[in-house]
């Protein structure tokens, strides 16, 4: 089921998706200041591109204060939008019974692009 979820969602936008993080992460990476929101935004890619069937954990070892500071900045610069986004993506797609398991994976990207320093994604 998982496949099929996955295959759907990287039909009708799933892959984009991928590509708009993708590229900022390359984008971010070019300057040695913006390697760590690069990675972190490659982290969003790889989830974004086949999200069924995998969940995102805290990771409480890593980074400590450094970790909040970092995500503090991603939450000024572009966190917050992109949360809104896949929240307000959520909603729409949970307005149909049939949209309710894509409206769950948007709902799951909430938690991840907003505060993504000390996150990590796992298969579930």
């Amino acid at each position: 089921m998982n496949l099929l979820g996955n295959l759907i969602w990287l039909i009708f936008g799933g892959f984009l998706a991928a590509l708009g993080y993708l590229f900022g992460g390359l984008i971010l990476c070019i300057t040695v200041f913006g390697i760590p929101w690069g990675l972190q935004c490659f982290k969003l890619a790889s989830l974004v591109l086949w999200p069924f069937g995998k969940k995102i954990l805290s990771d409480s070892s890593n980074g400590g204060c450094l970790s909040l500071i970092c995500n503090i900045i991603w939450l000024i610069s572009g966190g917050l939008y992109t949360a809104i986004i896949h929240f307000i993506m959520g909603l729409l797609l949970s307005v149909t019974v049939i949209g309710i398991p894509w409206g769950l994976q948007h709902f799951k990207l909430v938690e991840i692009s907003l505060m993504p320093f000390g996150k990590r994604v796992v298969s579930a």
